[in-house]
């Protein structure tokens, strides 16, 4: 009798989300004892300090006077070009490096890093990414026939572990003649850590090493979903000027999402944005992922691009949603830093957050730290390496003496 109808490289694929198996626990918790009682630290999007969804005001102001053609057509498979332009200028902000760039609209920031893995790897490489990493990069990679291997992304001073990532750059160079480097940062999911400007400088370092020989093609990228809720917006791009002029056979690309930056996840709105010291790189960059968008999802959302388009336009508009963003970032920064304040003096190890939506605990076992939060009625989410607190869905009261509660639970599970 057929079991299957699948065909043989989709048989047995099944999505387990510990995220959303985290939350489902929460529901019914909150359920149980009331939602006053219980801390939800699993969810990925802004919760505001009432514990409701955050958007931000003039986002939802400017999106339901939007006119009705601009929501329900077509829009261009590459996208709107003023979107594109302003993607361009509001990724690089007064650090766009020198050289040549193309933009694409991608179904969210996971669209461009689908279409990075699909258009800039060989089926059966090996991807690099960090140890610490969002567990959709594995499916991303699976999905194409790709394998995600990681180096460790701290050292035993819980500083960008460098050597770390030269070795396994290394490793993965003498069996490949091209691979792809994927860095989560600023606010980097799930540990809320910023490589600094002297550890890109190291990176990059590495990467000019290698682009040393030409059979060898390197691309990097830059996973910049958390930008946003990072710092100062151009304090936080400094290290961009960094890849002004690299040798021709290294492509960065820079992967924008307005999920968090505009809380429109469900919007599904992001763009891929090619950087190249090779104009014909850049063409191509722009021909390729146009045509995997078309054989992919076609088009993307028109009403969100409009939406950018809008805001960014109008001066005072820009103004007031910056301001109106800077609310809701304050909000998180001022919840990581309850959080490892209250770590530091309780003297449980969390990784070195600097900013954005996530911080992470190490843990030899996560799953049983967090069955053991869940007697303080606090809910998280457990990975391979320890424990992700979403400071971004917290409200802030709830924040404090949490540290102390994680550290007890990490104690009783060993």
């Amino acid at each position: 009798m057929t079991s299957s109808m699948a065909a043989s490289h989709s048989v047995g694929k099944v999505a387990k989300d510990v995220i959303f198996g985290a939350s489902a626990a929460c529901r019914e918790a909150v359920d149980k004892y009331g939602s006053a009682k219980v801390t939800n630290a699993t969810i990925g999007a802004i919760m505001d300090d009432n514990g409701q969804l955050a958007c931000i005001p003039i986002v939802e102001k400017v999106l339901r006077t939007l006119p009705i053609n601009d929501l329900i057509s077509y829009a261009p498979i590459s996208g709107v070009p003023d979107y594109l332009d302003m993607t361009t200028s509001l990724t690089f902000g007064d650090h766009r490096p020198d050289g040549y760039t193309a933009a694409v609209a991608t179904a969210g920031g996971t669209g461009g890093i689908h279409h990075t893995i699909w258009n800039y790897t060989e089926t059966g490489d090996s991807v690099l990414t960090s140890d610490w990493f969002w567990g959709t990069y594995n499916m991303l990679c699976r999905e194409v026939g790709r394998k995600l291997v990681t180096y460790p992304l701290f050292d035993e001073k819980q500083n960008f572990n460098i050597a770390g990532f030269t070795a396994e750059v290394d490793k993965l160079m003498s069996k490949q003649n091209s691979l792809l480097i994927i860095i989560n940062t600023p606010a980097h999911n799930p540990t809320g850590y910023s490589l600094t400007e002297t550890d890109w400088s190291a990176v990059l370092d590495v990467c000019r090493e290698h682009a040393k020989k030409s059979d060898k093609k390197i691309t990097i990228m830059v996973d910049i979903a958390y930008i946003d809720f990072a710092g100062e917006k151009n304090e936080t791009r400094k290290f961009m000027r960094q890849f002004s002029d690299l040798p021709d056979n290294i492509l960065t690309i820079f992967t924008f999402s307005m999920s968090k930056g505009y809380t429109v996840y469900g919007q599904r709105c992001g763009a891929m944005i090619g950087l190249s010291s090779s104009k014909e790189v850049i063409t191509e960059f722009a021909d390729i992922n146009k045509y995997t968008s078309r054989s992919t999802w076609s088009n993307i959302n028109h009403g969100a691009m409009a939406l950018l388009v809008a805001i960014n336009k109008d001066t005072a508009l820009q103004k007031q949603f910056e301001a109106e963003r800077d609310a809701l970032y304050q909000m998180t920064r001022r919840r990581g830093a309850i959080f490892m304040e209250e770590a530091k003096a309780c003297g449980l190890n969390a990784l070195p957050y600097k900013a954005g939506f996530f911080l992470s605990i190490p843990a030899k076992d996560s799953a049983a730290v967090c069955d053991k939060m869940h007697d303080d009625l606090i809910f998280a989410v457990p990975l391979k390496a320890g424990v992700r607190i979403a400071v971004c869905s917290v409200p802030t009261d709830k924040m404090r003496g949490m540290a102390v509660k994680v550290l007890k639970a990490l104690h009783s599970a060993e």
